[in-house]
């Protein structure tokens, strides 16, 4: 069984995050609005990074598609990240 600080690094949870929870039980005064807030916080910036990699997944897809798999100078990728600098 992991320890609490392995489980809540492996839901993504920060350093600062983790202490942040700890601080809250450690006062003894927490309630399970405070957790759910950060928790919830936590929550929204991982949908975030989801959505931001499902962005990224879907253009390098598309230009992966139009690489012609021949010797030519031409590459679909390379023109791509020289586009976005």
């Amino acid at each position: 069984m992991p320890t609490p600080l392995r489980a809540t690094r492996q839901l993504g949870f920060t350093l600062d995050e983790i202490r942040d929870l700890l601080a809250l039980v450690d006062g003894g005064a927490q309630t399970c609005g405070e957790v759910q807030i950060l928790a919830n916080r936590h929550l929204t910036s991982d949908r975030t990074k989801i959505a931001d990699l499902k962005r990224i997944e879907h253009v390098l897809s598309s230009t992966v598609a139009q690489c012609s798999e021949n010797d030519v100078p031409e590459c679909p990728v390379i023109d791509a990240l020289t586009e976005v600098t």
